[in-house]
């Protein structure tokens, strides 16, 4: 029997009027709009942390997952997990004998109740007019402990909205108590005697990450990690607006839709050495817990590389079609994929907002503290966005077009990855800023 090449083959196909697609799994923009549609809608109200709407949506990525012949991470595809809330309650503070008022008063506490005199193991710092309130607060989150902290009152409109954020309570993955900072408004200097006392409310839920599986063949102990959160803001009353929605389509409803696609093109091409998972992470606008708690069920140095996708629903400075990679000095990943790219005259971009520390600002930095080459990767124009957590983030302002293209770089970029052929350098940790113990 004649041999025929699959050159061969697809130019007969071709004569015939057949659809033939060698070896190939194209990404669709129809099932893109159909799943960026579907997560971005009103009957999903937002996807906010906690509401029953986030639970559908994890439903519906479960099902294209299982629809796709991704296999359940661990036998299950929805990864559940109990998350802590602090709400702080009774704040009081006397200072040499000074009673202070409680507008002047803020706390952020990870204990059930806090008695505190000058004969406590207490930090005691003081924010003087002319120091950097917000890295000050920064390093005392990060050794944690128990700090007061006498804030000078030219600070005061920083203190305000500290003092906000800490009234609405911390989320913690644990109940364990890592410290307290408790913050006053003062014009006291030199401290001879204080008395302080707090109490806090812990009440917990559960939030729930999406993850299915694509095991690999050669290098299935070898993971390359896609992911996209998918929850966003809910609904939010807001005088004047009527929409009430806050939609997030392309936060990050088109993410999300991103590592769907991926899935379905991996899954038909099966050409995986190294094991893929894609997972869709929760919580990742009140703090990147998703992240947290699945970097602690598996080994990091078992990940070789995390593509996060992170808002891709618009063309970006450079073009329809191209994307931007966060953090590209801090390992190779960008030189691997971009040679990956080169042969369609494609490439992947580096931050263009180095200023706005977008590295920090996504799930993958939680990754990238445990060594993992782990970056995002967007399209938006941070300083043209007009729709970043609004309402009218809705699935009219994406393009579609645009974002397809993208998910098919993203594809053809990470192919050699997934083909085991290369590996990125790994991350300097030491280089990576730590996150914050107590908020």
């Amino acid at each position: 029997m004649k041999k025929f090449s699959l050159k061969t083959a697809a130019l007969i196909a071709s004569m015939l009027g057949l659809n033939l697609h060698v070896n190939a799994a194209p990404i669709s923009l129809e099932s893109v709009k159909n799943d960026i549609t579907y997560l971005a809608s009103d009957e999903l109200k937002g996807r906010a942390s906690f509401t029953a709407e986030l639970d559908v949506a994890a439903s519906y990525i479960a099902n294209r997952f299982k629809s796709i012949g991704l296999k359940p991470f661990k036998s299950h595809y929805l990864q559940q997990f109990p998350i802590y809330s602090f709400t702080p309650e009774k704040i009081s503070l006397s200072l040499n004998g000074i009673t202070i008022s409680n507008e002047k008063l803020a706390l952020a506490s990870t204990a059930k109740q806090i008695h505190w005199t000058q004969d406590s193991d207490v930090n005691i710092t003081y924010i003087k007019d002319n120091h950097d309130f917000r890295s000050t607060l920064k390093k005392l989150n990060q050794a944690g402990g128990d700090h007061l902290i006498l804030i000078d009152p030219t600070h005061q409109p920083l203190f305000e909205r500290y003092k906000a954020y800490f009234h609405n309570g911390l989320t913690k993955l644990n109940n364990s108590n890592q410290g307290s900072l408790l913050l006053a408004i003062t014009n006291i200097t030199e401290l001879e005697q204080f008395s302080a006392s707090g109490k806090t409310t812990i009440a917990n839920k559960t939030l729930t990450n999406v993850v299915g599986v694509l095991p690999g063949k050669s290098k299935a102990s070898e993971v390359i990690l896609y992911s996209a959160h998918y929850d966003h803001l809910g609904t939010r009353i807001i005088e004047e607006q009527q929409d009430h929605v806050f939609n997030g389509a392309d936060d990050n409803a088109s993410g999300t839709t991103a590592i769907i696609n991926l899935a379905q093109h991996f899954a038909n091409t099966r050409d995986n050495e190294r094991t893929l998972i894609f997972t869709a992470f929760t919580a990742e606008e009140i703090g990147g817990f998703g992240s947290k708690y699945f970097s602690q069920h598996i080994p990091a140095d078992n990940i070789t590389a995390m593509i996060n996708i992170e808002m891709i629903g618009k063309a970006s400075k450079f073009g329809p079609g191209k994307l931007w990679m966060t953090g590209s000095e801090r390992s190779n990943l960008i030189d691997i994929l971009n040679d990956s790219l080169r042969k369609n005259n494609e490439k992947i971009y580096a931050d263009p907002y180095p200023q706005e520390q977008l590295f920090y600002r996504s799930d993958n930095a939680t990754l990238a503290r445990l060594g993992v080459p782990a970056h995002s990767f967007s399209t938006t124009q941070l300083d043209q966005d007009q729709h970043y957590h609004k309402a009218s983030d809705e699935i009219e302002t994406i393009n579609l077009q645009s974002m397809t293209n993208v998910i098919k770089a993203l594809a053809l970029a990470t192919k050699s990855l997934t083909q085991g052929s290369v590996t990125p350098t790994r991350i300097d940790t030491s280089k990576v800023r730590a996150s914050g113990k107590i908020y």
